[in-house]
């Protein structure tokens, strides 16, 4: 150090003592020479002070860190290191920015602000998550992620030390931690067990926790907790160890303290039904839970409580049984508070009443004998080498005995439970390391200490010497890694304070030895202490007090009151009260008592017994143990885990007792942390090297103490080694290690003063520079401005004389004129007076006159008026009484013919003549029915004649076969021609019996009309209210709207579209993530059953059958059309659309329809043939089985007529509802479209229909021609063969005449069928009508029986009654025809559904047609070789053999590269795919399309599986899906996606086959491929942004002004000697570029490119802004102007590349309105007025943030007040701010795949040969 330099001079800073503040700031005044006795001081509020300086009693005081220091991260960063810097560095984080975490070297400081701060939520663990410790800022997430980082890394098991004094928020710490393992090392299996380690909580502090005077929620117990990792690091179980239970407060409470909580959660129960047993009252009423004399905590509801603690036991698996028990043991130890012990009169011996309540109640709950236990209270058992005996207690004793016993029983039941956590928490998998969270009380003082606190001080001097060997520890490894020479440190060492406690002959031996004496009192223990320990420097003895002792402990001097040590060290519990228990009748009270090592004495055990004595029962090995020596035990037990760990420290500071938020107490503050550790730590590091500078950084800061010429050389390490030996002339003060400068305190704070100097030399030599200009500069403008005021001033002076001439001539002009009319106004104004008296004098005596006249009129006026309204009045009245009394009179007479027309209403004759018109409707339904009855007879009977009388012909012409031919040919004309009237008569009942059906479907259809009309009226109603309601809103809206009100409609509208397409995508993300799951579960089982060969299952079948989604199609014919209708109506339309099968049953009954009609073609042509070669021959070769075949024929062709009317007839219905429907949803474009699409099917299906008409007609024709060739042949056959007939008539007859039998015989039974059918059909409906008379009688008989109930009922019930009756037929008929308009709606969907079938059909058969025609013609026509040829011409289709298909997307997917494509036409296999899915399409392969598609799906996924962190390939993939997708739209033939096509690209759209279904699969596998695209990309750059965006220096001048460093406290990060890696803004945007360049050489749409942009873009937004948020070091100015160049070169970058247009740039906002704040001025209300309207993208809470982080780069610069930041926080600003601190990383905008059409053509397309895809043929 230089000579000259002396700390304690002029304007140094430095601390004194303080009794109120413990510390106070002052600077010195006057230069201190050494050996003075005073120092001149001055205070903050300017009070001088002479502060005494001697060597020895009152050395020099603290020096003060410059203000640059002041409220850094790490204490250890200070400067100077000392208790007032720690204090004031704590309070000013702790008030000023509400910063509550603070390093120190290795110990994380946590002060309780006693408020809920939004800093834990899972934003926040996500950001420090895998971050170093050192580069955030302080939290206990980050010692949890230091602790997870180094189990992973090191694989060491870790240990989290958290302690403090009650109410510091050790729980609250510790719980924190928990929640952040339980997130980020969340269990991989079902158990959730990090739900049930959270869940453990609040049974813990139920059982464990009690309010204290110094906090309301004190753990009165420690608790160390191992969570349980595997290899995976992920969470498997836990377990927890417990220490030192507080039994003592089971039986007192001091004041203004209570009990456990679960006492009062039970007290305040008492009152439910499920507590009744336990049978407890208020907790006042109990002496256990009364004495601190305040039962309630203020906002706690215990009852509330309890059931949270009901709902963990649940959780951890304890049955309700074991929890009733475990209410019974703690309402037991109430009751045992409460039983009286009354002594004897000798004062030697006790008893307890009879009749006590309380002891039967503690019996009844733990299921004891009550006498025995009445006995046993009051008397005690001794047993000697002889003889045993029985021995009264005295009241005292006895009550001892009685809190002794209740404190045993708490405690058992705190272990019992305590244990069956642990069960719940315990896995049976292998644990492969573990964090322990150790939740323990820190080091209590109190004005009485007894036994608990001497056990918690012991507790805190072995943590405190394993901390403190742990920090030396530290940092020798420091030292030792650059290569610093170590000289040994000497740091506290508390050994001799822990040998006094625990050695051979301390502390505890002695209490352990006392406690063995019968006859041991505290007192003689006391003196052997005295005794014994005299002579040590850690024991003292009060001078005043014979009982008590101190010991020095590390952190203060504890006087321990002796009363009371051996009676809580002994924990007596007498074994015949402990036998009783052991007797309960209830399992879980006697478990509790057993202990787990009591087993039966072997039998050889009676070989070393005397057999002249008799050998006591051994005692209970856990009772011989003190309760010192079993917590000695556990707290080796616990060190042996934590040195087997590596520990990490946290230390709670409570900062006030008033527990209010945010206040500050020093002297509290201090005496904690001289209790915990953290001075010692200080002490420790300043011992050394405290402050710690990295190279790079030293030279940045103190470059401007370098001249010129020693900057130039480019090695740092020797300038920084050059300048320190020139600036300090001790070189102990420092040294040069591997990578960092090490310093002795204090020499920082002198290279800061050097630099201040440096600057403040500067500034001067600056501002003498600019005052003498400023000064030249007011000069000239001085000078100038005295000559330009003298010239102005002598020529005003000029102009004023000049103006005086003139107004001296001007003023006797004016007095001229002025007297003239001065005189002249006198006389008028004498005039004027005189005239206006005048005429006053008139007017007044006129008025007199006139009011009196006046007065007079109205007099009369008045009188008259009165006397009228008198009159009026009187008249009134009389009228007003005449209409009352006839209105009275009226209205006794209305009631009267009321009370009439009731009684007639409720009458019976009444509904009589209410029924009639139901009556009269019946007697017509049965005439109608009886009239068709008749007629149904009526036709009977004329068939059984007309039946019986062709019988008896038939038997006639059976005896007339030998007749002439002529009387043949007679009778059989005679038979043709009752033949025809027959068939009229049929014809005519057919007729008939359709008119019936007609006037009843017209009944029906005009119901249904009726309805559809009703609803339709009532539809269009609600349509008119809701549009006027609409109106009548808008208008009231439309005043106050202004222009930007449809703007703000379409952000709403984006917004809520953006939502829906969120939450789509987020469940197919979450569907991605099951499929991912099933995957891997599926190849885990695979790998795991493999065996050698292979097996054919249906695991390794084809992809189409595992992983399809969709039903397969079939070619194989399962039914007719009406089970096809069936099936479709089953399937759904849509699946039923894409089943072939469907359509193949249907084109089965349209190939029966064409053989059908081939037949008849068949046997026309036969006809005719028939008829031509018997031209010659007579009429009576015609043969009687072509009359029949005639016959058959015609009735064939009218049921193809009827069919094909039929089918048109619904077909134009169709259309109709279609067209009507249609015309309705005319706002929608895609519903008009596929309308249109469907009417151009239905008229193709008209036109088919047309053609088979025209076919009917022309057999029709065909057969009637042949009939008329017939019958004219006929009279030429009878003339040419007269002859032969002469010869040979008989015969011949006889043959005639059977064939026209067997005629008759076919034409009988067809008329038979019919007429059957006809009477079934009638018979239905009779079966119909007498159901409808039986539902309308039942309905008669109902009424009826209503009629006779309500004429039962009173006037008032019968209203009621009939009210509820017309409510029910109302709803009955409501539902009606809501069933009615729902089996219409179905009938139509189904009308429709077989519509689209037959199209599909129609479609087929044509195709088919055309197949059938081209092959048949084919070897025929030279000319079909020509058209051959024509079709071998490329048409953008590929074809490929079935074998070859796994080939293909093995060559085409599986194994292609993104290079091997690249110079080829972009997204090339997705054209080649869609090209030989048009082949597919072509040829009417129905399985062919879907193994192609489903095996396409299926191949992309297991691609971008195999490659799921390529970001080619994921790009590819999605360029290639994206297009496939296009091409399925593009060629579909819908007329939405084909207005961009060419004529050509129309002709190779898709004829067969609809792949909408498909076309959704694919959209939902593009987003799956665009969400896996941004995972990748997040997680290259990630890394890349917080070294880029915050820490590359882009603008080089900015260097020099970088902040201070500090010391790298992590180790998380494996660092060579050349540091961690850096990545540049350069590295970032070259990043980006090649992301967009790779997607755009892949072909993918520019839109998705943006889209992608813009969410890499909200990453490195949101990243940027959480680190800053969370990190003080970049919160300067130079870091904001640093930090708004990058992001301007981003958006440089989107200029740059045309992506303006994707609003990434958007994204930005709110980092750049961060960077914009820290350059901003930050000082007047003004300022914050700017502040919140520029900072428009960024809440509230992130401004304070932001502002309470910012750091001034040196001391010219000032830090953000607080008033202005409580400005800011109070400001009313209209903001919707999110609770939440940070940004969500993981968000994820909506994703929009917009159409876009290829301009390429498929018949181009070349497919280079290095594919090898040689196999596909071009078509």
């Amino acid at each position: 150090m230089t000579s000259d330099y002396y700390p304690y001079s002029k304007y140094t800073r430095v601390w004194i003592p303080d009794p109120d503040h413990v510390w106070r700031a002052a600077e010195i005044v006057r230069d201190y020479k050494e050996g003075e006795p005073v120092l001149h001081l001055t205070l903050e509020d300017d009070t001088p002070l002479e502060y005494p300086v001697g060597p020895k009693s009152n050395p020099l005081p603290f020096l003060r860190n410059p203000d640059i220091l002041v409220g850094e991260n790490d204490l250890t960063a200070l400067s100077y290191l000392h208790e007032p810097a720690v204090l004031h560095n704590l309070k000013v984080r702790f008030l000023e920015p509400n910063h509550i975490y603070t390093y120190c070297g290795i110990v994380l400081v946590a002060i309780n602000p006693y408020e809920q701060l939004h800093i834990y939520g899972e934003e926040v663990i996500r950001a420090y998550s895998g971050q170093n410790m050192g580069d955030m800022d302080p939290h206990i997430f980050a010692v949890a992620e230091e602790a997870y980082k180094q189990m992973a890394r090191d694989e060491r098991n870790q240990s989290i030390i958290v302690s403090g004094e009650s109410g510091a928020g050790k729980t609250v710490s510790a719980k924190y931690a928990m929640r952040f393992f339980a997130t980020v090392g969340g269990s991989t299996s079902d158990t959730n067990v990090e739900e049930k380690v959270l869940a453990s909580s609040p049974i813990m502090e139920a059982i464990g926790n009690a309010k204290t005077t110094r906090n309301d929620n004190s753990s009165r117990f420690g608790k160390y907790i191992e969570i349980g990792f595997n290899r995976q690091y992920r969470i498997i179980g836990a377990n927890m160890r417990t220490y030192l239970l507080e039994k003592s407060r089971v039986v007192f409470q001091a004041e203004d303290e209570r009990n456990y909580h679960i006492f009062y959660q039970l007290c305040a129960s008492a009152s439910l039904p499920e507590y009744k047993d336990l049978c407890l009252a208020s907790a006042e009423d109990f002496t256990f839970t009364s004495m601190g004399e305040n039962i309630f905590i203020e906002g706690v509801n215990d009852a509330e409580d309890l059931e949270k603690t009901r709902e963990a036991f649940t959780l951890l698996g304890i049955k309700e049984g074991n929890q009733s028990s475990i209410f019974k043991v703690i309402a037991s130890i109430l009751h045992l508070g409460n039983i009286e012990i009354c002594s004897q009169r000798d004062g030697e011996s006790c008893h307890v009443l009879r009749d006590d309540l309380h002891l039967k109640h503690f019996c009844t709950l733990l299921g004891v004998e009550l006498k025995q236990m009445e006995h046993w209270l009051c008397h005690r058992k001794l047993v000697t080498a002889t003889e045993t005996y029985v021995k009264n207690m005295s009241t005292k004793q006895a009550e001892n005995a009685r809190d002794a016993l209740a404190k045993h029983i708490y405690a058992r039941m705190f272990d019992w439970i305590v244990e069956h956590i642990n069960k719940a928490l315990h896995t049976s998998s292998k644990q492969h390391s573990f964090i322990g969270v150790l939740d323990i009380y820190g080091f209590e003082t109190f004005e009485v200490n007894s036994f608990e606190q001497f056990c918690i001080n012991y507790a805190n001097e072995k943590l405190q010497q394993q901390f403190n060997s742990h920090v030396f520890k530290l940092e020798q490894e420091e030292y030792m890694k650059e290569q610093i020479p170590w000289t040994l440190i000497d740091f506290y060492d508390n050994q001799p304070c822990i040998d006094l406690i625990e050695a051979r002959l301390g502390i505890l031996d002695l209490l352990d030895e006392e406690c063995k004496v019968p006859k041991g009192t505290d007192e003689n223990w006391a003196q052997k202490l005295y005794k014994q320990h005299s002579v040590s420097a850690h024991f003292q003895k009060p001078r005043m007090s014979n009982v008590s002792f101190i010991i020095v402990h590390f952190a203060d001097k504890v006087e321990y009151q002796s009363e009371g040590f051996l009676e809580k060290n002994r924990d007596t519990v007498y074994g015949e009260q402990i036998n009783i228990l052991k007797a309960s009748e209830f399992q879980l009270v006697a478990d509790l008592f057993h202990d787990k090592d009591d087993v039966a004495p072997p039998k050889s055990s009676r070989v070393n017994v005397r057999p002249a004595k008799s050998t006591p029962k051994a005692p209970n090995k856990e009772h011989k143990k003190t309760v010192g020596h079993q917590f000695r035990s556990s707290l080796h037990l616990l060190m042996e885990t934590l040195n087997a760990t590596t520990p990490h420290y946290v230390r709670c500071i409570k900062p006030n007792d008033l527990k209010e938020p945010f206040m500050f107490d020093s002297r509290r503050a201090v005496q904690q942390l001289r209790a915990c550790g953290v001075l010692e730590t200080i002490r420790i590091s300043a011992a050394g090297y405290p402050s710690r500078w990295t190279y790079p950084d030293f030279f940045n800061r103190y470059r401007v103490l370098l001249k010129k010429s020693e900057m130039a050389s480019a090695d740092k390490k020797l300038v920084c080694r050059n300048l320190l030996e020139t600036l300090i002339k001790d070189h102990d003060m420092f040294q040069f290690g591997k990578t960092k400068i090490f310093f002795r305190a204090g020499q920082v704070a002198y290279l800061e003063k050097l630099r201040a100097d440096r600057f403040r030399s500067a500034c001067i030599k600056i501002q003498k520079t600019v005052r003498g200009w400023l000064q030249r500069v007011r000069y000239r403008k001085v000078r100038k401005m005295a000559v330009s005021l003298q010239r102005y001033g002598r020529g005003y002076l000029a102009r004023r004389h000049a103006d005086f001439l003139r107004q001296t001539r001007a003023a006797l002009l004016c007095q001229k004129q002025y007297r003239m009319v001065r005189d002249r106004r006198a006389y008028l104004r004498v005039r004027r007076a005189v005239v206006t008296i005048q005429a006053f004098t008139r007017g007044m005596f006129t008025r007199r006159i006139y009011q009196e006249f006046m007065l007079h009129h109205k007099a009369m006026l008045i009188q008259k008026v009165v006397r009228g309204w008198l009159q009026r009045r009187r008249f009134r009245r009389a009228r007003d009484a005449a209409i009352t009394i006839q209105c009275l009179f009226r209205r006794v007479r209305a009631r009267r013919r009321l009370k009439q027309l009731k009684v007639e209403a409720r009458s019976a004759e009444r509904l009589k003549s209410l029924n009639s018109g139901m009556e009269n409707k019946i007697v017509q339904l049965q005439r109608k029915m009886d009239d068709q009855s008749k007629e149904l007879r009526t036709h009977n009977e004329q068939l059984l004649q007309v039946n019986n009388k062709l019988q008896k012909q038939l038997e006639e012409v059976q005896s007339r076969q030998g007749g002439a031919g002529g009387a043949g040919g007679a009778q059989l004309s005679s038979l043709q021609e009752e033949l025809d009237r027959l068939r009229e008569e049929l014809q005519e009942a057919s007729a008939q019996r359709k008119r019936m059906e007609e006037e009843h479907g017209k009944e029906k259809t005009g119901l249904q009309l009726r309805v559809e009309e009703l609803e339709k009226e009532n539809a269009l109603l609600k349509s008119e209210k809701e549009e006027m309601n609409h109106r009548i809103l808008q208008l009231t809206k439309s005043s106050g709207e202004d222009s930007g009100s449809v703007s703000l409609m379409e952000t709403s509208l984006q917004a809520e579209l953006d939502a829906e397409r969120q939450r789509y995508q987020n469940l197919l993300k979450q569907k991605t993530t099951v499929e991912q799951r099933y995957d891997n579960l599926k190849e885990e089982l695979s790998m795991s059953k493999f065996q050698p060969g292979h097996r054919r299952n249906p695991s390794n079948q084809s992809s189409l059958e595992s992983d399809s989604n969709y039903t397969s199609i079939s070619t194989s014919e399962l039914g007719d059309t009406e089970d096809s209708i069936q099936l479709v109506e089953e399937m759904g339309l849509e699946k039923a659309a894409m089943d072939i099968s469907l359509f193949m049953k249907l084109q089965k009954r349209v190939r029966e329809l064409e053989q059908e009609r081939r037949r008849l073609q068949v046997n026309l042509d036969k006809m005719e043939e028939l008829a031509r070669s018997r031209g010659s021959e007579s009429r009576s070769s015609t043969s009687e089985q072509e009359t029949a075949d005639l016959a058959y024929n015609n009735l064939k062709r009218q049921e193809l007529e009827s069919e094909n009317k039929k089918l048109k007839k619904d077909l134009n219905e169709l259309r109709k509802s279609i067209s009507e429907r249609a015309s309705e949803n005319d706002s929608s474009k895609e519903l008009q479209d596929s309308y249109n699409l469907l009417l151009s099917q239905l008229r193709s299906a008209n036109e088919e229909l047309d053609g088979r008409k025209e076919e009917v007609l022309i057999l029709r024709t065909q057969i009637v021609s042949a009939a008329h060739i017939r019958e004219n042949n006929q009279p030429i056959q009878q003339s040419s063969e007269a002859p032969e007939v002469s010869e040979d008539k008989e015969p011949l007859d006889s043959e005639e005449a059977l064939k026209a039998y067997h005629g008759l015989r076919e034409s009988k039974k067809l008329l038979e069928a019919q007429l059957q059918t006809q009477s079934r059909q009638h018979g239905d409906e009779l079966e119909a009508l007498h159901t409808q008379i039986e539902l309308l009688r039942d309905d008669i008989e109902k009424k009826q029986e209503i009629l006779s109930y309500t004429a039962s009922l009173s006037p008032e019930a019968r209203v009621e009654y009939s009210v509820q009756q017309e409510i029910t037929r109302l709803t009955n008929d409501n539902l009606d025809l809501k069933e009615l308009v729902e089996k219409l709606e179905k009938n139509e969907r189904k009308l429709k559904k077989q519509l689209r079938i037959y199209m599909k059909k129609v479609q087929e058969l044509e195709a088919s047609q055309a197949a059938a025609q081209t092959s048949r013609s084919r070897p025929a026509l030279s000319r079909q070789v020509t058209v051959q040829r024509k079709e071998k011409d490329f048409e953008g289709m590929l074809e490929y053999y079935k074998e070859d298909e796994a080939l293909l997307f093995k060559t085409l997917i599986t194994d292609i590269r993104p290079n091997t494509v690249s110079a080829t036409v972009p997204c090339l296999p997705a054209y080649i795919l869609f090209m030989c899915i048009r082949h597919a399409d072509y040829v009417n392969d129905d399985q062919k399309v879907e193994s192609l598609l489903t095996s396409t799906i299926n191949a992309i996924k297991k691609v971008l599986k195999k490659n799921n962190e390529d970001f080619e390939m994921t790009s590819f993939w999605l360029a290639n899906t994206s297009r496939l997708l296009h091409c399925l739209k593009q060629y579909s033939g819908d007329e939405a996606f084909m207005t961009q096509n060419t004529g050509k690209q129309n002709e190779h759209c898709l004829k067969n086959f609809d792949l909408a279904e498909y076309r959704q699969v694919l959209s939902d596998l593009s987003i799956q491929i665009y969400q896996q695209l941004i995972k990748v990309a997040e997680g290259i750059i990630q890394p890349m942004i917080v070294s880029a965006m915050l820490e590359s220096e882009s603008i080089p001048s900015l260097a020099g002004v970088k902040t201070m460093g500090y010391r790298n406290r992590s180790s998380s990060m494996d660092v060579d000697s050349g540091g961690p890696a850096t990545y540049t803004l350069q590295a970032l945007i070259r990043q980006l570029g090649q992301f967009h360049g790779t997607m755009r050489d892949h072909g993918l749409d520019p839109e998705i490119v943006g889209q992608v942009v813009r969410q890499l873009f909200h990453c490195v937004n949101a990243v940027t802004l959480n680190n800053l948020l969370l990190r003080k070091d970049v919160c300067s100015w130079s870091n904001g102007m640093q930090l708004r160049y990058n992001t301007s070169q981003m958006e440089e970058w989107l200029r740059a590349n045309n992506l303006s247009h994707s609003k990434a740039a958007e994204t930005l906002e709110p980092i750049i309105q961060a960077a914009q704040l820290l350059q901003v001025k930050k000082k007047t209300t003004q300022d914050a007025e700017a502040i919140c309207s520029l900072c428009s993208a960024l809440s509230t809470q992130q401004i304070v943030k932001i502002l309470n982080l910012y750091t001034p780069l040196n001391e010219f610069e000032e830090r953000v007040s607080v008033s202005f930041i409580r400005s800011i926080q109070t400001r009313p600003q209209q903001r919707h701010d999110p609770p939440q601190l940070l940004m969500d990383t993981k968000h994820m905008f909506p994703v929009l795949f917009p159409y876009t059409p290829s301009a390429l053509s498929l018949e181009t397309l070349h497919i280079p040969a290095s594919l090898g895809l040689d196999f596909l043929i071009r078509v």
